[in-house]
């Protein structure tokens, strides 16, 4: 299962090249394939993963001139608060067993399991029909207030499965920062890359980890990364991110059924 995962991971990477989301694969991907269990270090695990392949992403984009730097402080820092304090304190605090009703035990697994499932559902609505999502979004040019608490939310949200947000930073970024699409795909991969960094820092005092994974599987996501980028200089990746959406969707569903009616708690 681990070859399978490693070349899961080969496409974790692209997405994250073409779209600038897609990091909430990561994180099935390690529970599923690498039988990596225990909520907590699997979703810390999928920060690191997604940290790295972003930075290698803002490099890329950077030499094409596709990063805005002051928008990506502006929007980022709320979200870096947010997911370090998540991660430094309430997921270290959230029980294994949460409580039972009818012998049925809700886990820490099957709330993060859960939410990234529901998180991908509702990513996939932002790539399906991104306009509409857009118009959707409470943010503001004018109202500071919202922005920040909407990264605020981001950022908790981050922190608990795992994931960078980049697939509601960019229809952000392009409502917010009168950005271009490949423009606010690289802006995206900057906050991501920040998010991820400081909410694995925010876990790395709970528990050892496993740096030769984290490392094959950096390289490979790398790979994927490199791939994705060439290929987004000659595809549209709003057309790419319509398909991959779809994707995205079938994948959640498939994980909310298979923890609430299939995984053994």
């Amino acid at each position: 299962m681990e070859i399978i995962g490693y070349i899961a991971a080969i496409f974790v990477g692209i997405t994250l090249g073409l779209v600038g989301s897609g990091g909430f694969l990561a994180l099935p991907i390690l529970v599923y394939l690498f039988y990596i269990t225990d909520p907590e270090i699997a979703t810390a695990y999928s920060l690191f993963l997604v940290g790295v392949v972003s930075i290698v992403g803002v490099f890329l984009k950077n030499k094409q001139g596709f990063v805005s730097y002051k928008t990506a402080i502006y929007f980022g820092i709320p979200t870096v608060i947010a997911i370090f304090l998540t991660r430094k304190f309430l997921m270290p605090a959230i029980p294994e067993a949460i409580f039972s009703f009818n012998g049925f035990v809700i886990t820490k697994r099957l709330i993060v399991m859960s939410l990234l499932a529901t998180t991908m559902m509702i990513a996939s609505y932002f790539m399906i029909d991104r306009k509409k999502a857009e118009s959707e979004l409470p943010l503001s040019k004018k109202n500071k207030t919202m922005n920040f608490l909407g990264g605020m939310v981001i950022g908790s949200l981050s922190g608990i499965v795992g994931i960078g947000g980049g697939f509601i930073i960019v229809p952000a970024l392009l409502k917010i920062g009168n950005l271009s699409m490949k423009m606010a795909v690289g802006t995206s991969l900057l906050i991501v890359a920040l998010n991820s960094a400081f909410g694995f820092l925010g876990s790395v005092s709970h528990f050892v980890i496993d740096w030769k994974l984290l490392l094959l599987f950096s390289i490979f996501s790398v790979s994927g990364m490199l791939i994705g980028n060439l290929i987004s200089k000659k595809v549209d990746g709003k057309h790419l991110k319509v398909s991959f959406g779809w994707f995205v969707l079938f994948a959640g569903a498939i994980i909310m059924i298979n923890e609430l009616f299939f995984t053994n708690f």
